[in-house]
């Protein structure tokens, strides 16, 4: 890849070592109201630069029950990203992100296992997992077939690597640059814990 391709799409989690991220991308949603509607504590809701975000949660940045959650927005979509949690997976956070909008999820971890989640409206669309072969479930599982069978994720088939991150780029225009190392706020915050 050319080095200014970095900068385009999701080529961030192509090239970096990022074994487990939960993605979640909600279109024309204001960072902060992402944050609420995935359920932050609200006690820790605030914008904060890369030092700040360091300082006040350091090694608790991974925790799977209360992930450290981060947001911004690129082309539209408002992205949050939890380097240790799941909580954009849970049916009643995606349904709560896309109430009124669009809302797309992707899981990776390092089984490896890639996890696509598409809702419209509270209603979950287009589902599947690469653990195994592919197979969407949903409202309208084939809703995205003409983005999915060009990339190799066709029923029944083995999802090629990198093909979930393509689906994201092509089906919806969805990037996420990497966040700046810099001075430059960001809204984040700790997600509080799924209630079971």
């Amino acid at each position: 890849m050319m080095s200014d391709d970095a900068d385009r799409g999701l080529e961030l989690f192509r090239a970096g070592d990022f074994p487990l991220y939960t993605l979640t991308f909600v279109r024309d949603l204001p960072p902060d109201e992402l944050l609420r509607r995935m359920g932050v504590d609200e006690e820790t809701l605030a914008p904060r630069d890369a030092r700040e975000l360091s300082e006040e949660f350091a090694d608790d940045f991974y925790d799977a029950d209360e992930p450290v959650v981060t947001t911004g927005s690129d082309g539209g979509w408002t992205w949050a990203w939890e380097q240790g949690g799941t909580h954009g997976l849970d049916d009643r956070v995606l349904r709560a992100v896309s109430a009124g909008t669009r809302a797309v999820v992707l899981h990776h971890n390092e089984k490896p296992m890639d996890r696509f989640r598409y809702a419209v409206d509270r209603e979950s669309v287009v589902d599947f997992d690469t653990l195994g072969p592919v197979r969407p479930v949903g409202g309208d599982p084939t809703r995205l077939d003409p983005f999915m069978r060009p990339l190799g994720l066709v029923p029944g088939g083995v999802a090629p690597l990198y093909s979930v991150l393509a689906l994201c780029e092509n089906a919806f225009g969805i990037r996420l640059a990497r966040p700046a190392e810099s001075d430059e706020e960001r809204w984040s915050g700790r997600l509080l814990p799924l209630p079971y």
